[in-house]
């Protein structure tokens, strides 16, 4: 299979990457400067400018699919008004404008995966959100509907799309580990803000498989929840996180300094109490390496893995 790949740099992405190479597929890294010779057998660039929306069609001849990643971080400092815009442009113009450069190819790609996330739903509490749950409020509500209304293009173009609607993704590597840990080491992260709020979150080795099985499975179209099918109360993931590590947190950490270490929109990301499942990828028959939380830090925090990049 031939896998083309915005933001492949990325936590997400690497990890992909590698995962595809392995098994001796090719991947083409989309990428917004002039392209490099790939470095590794199988493992290709081409130019995307994002802004212009033009893609080297020629590059992505007998490309099988697509999978965009690409997307400003949305926890970040300083989080600022144009931090709002960066991230809402990055997202559903530079989207849009890489489904018009696909759907104007001779012979576009047939699938494409489109990142998106359970942000969607905005907070459900303990309703349980599968992919029919109607949209939340909230900017990163708005920032999802737009971005899946995005590839609209692709579709009309005739590609199979599916939008990746994804829970926080856990990875010693990145994401909200990354921060999370150093703190936990600290005696910090009992609980994050109240702690009674739901965690939507989903291990980056699934990420990475549920990827690989829709990249088989161009019958799943529009959005497909990439999440555990076990969400976990705030305050039990910290006790598990800090169970993995040896090291119970005995602080709290409250919403002011969660808000102050994360930076971005904590109260719609960390802090969201969503409860999303993801029903579609189940019924397809998808089976999750780590369905629970505590094997899925055990894991990642107690077996290392090698650097993903390519």
């Amino acid at each position: 299979m031939r896998v083309a790949i915005t933001g492949a740099t990325g936590l997400i992405g690497r990890a992909l990457t590698t995962s595809l190479l392995s098994d001796g597929h090719t991947v083409v890294r989309l990428v917004r400067r002039p392209p490099l010779d790939g470095g590794a057998p199988g493992l290709e660039e081409a130019e995307w400018r994002a802004e212009q929306g033009r893609v080297d069609s020629v590059a992505l001849r007998g490309t099988d699919a697509v999978v965009h990643l690409a997307g400003a971080p949305v926890v970040a400092r300083p989080w600022a008004r144009r931090r709002h815009e960066l991230v809402h442009r990055s997202r559903a113009h530079f989207t849009r404008e890489l489904c018009r450069a696909l759907a104007g190819m001779d012979h576009p790609p047939p699938r494409l995966l489109s990142a998106s996330g359970v942000h969607y739903y905005g907070r459900t509490g303990s309703t349980v959100a599968v992919e029919g749950h109607p949209p939340g409020r909230g900017f990163l509500s708005r920032v999802c509907r737009d971005w899946e209304e995005a590839t609209l293009p692709a579709e009309e173009a005739g590609m199979s799309v599916a939008h990746l609607r994804t829970g926080l993704v856990l990875a010693r590597e990145g994401g909200l580990l990354r921060t999370l840990v150093p703190l936990q080491r600290m005696g910090l992260g009992r609980r994050l803000g109240p702690g009674d709020q739901y965690l939507t979150w989903i291990s980056l080795t699934d990420q990475v498989g549920a990827i690989r099985f829709l990249l088989e499975r161009p019958d799943l179209t529009g959005p497909v929840n990439l999440c555990s099918p076990e969400p976990v109360g705030n305050a039990a993931f910290c006790r598990e996180l800090g169970r993995a590590l040896g090291r119970p947190a005995l602080l709290p950490i409250p919403a002011a300094l969660v808000r102050a270490t994360l930076g971005g929109p904590v109260e719609e990301s960390v802090l969201l109490d969503l409860r999303a499942h993801p029903e579609r990828l189940e019924k397809a028959g998808y089976s999750f390496s780590f369905p629970m939380v505590d094997r899925a830090l055990s894991d990642i925090l107690t077996h290392p893995r090698p650097s993903t990049g390519a």
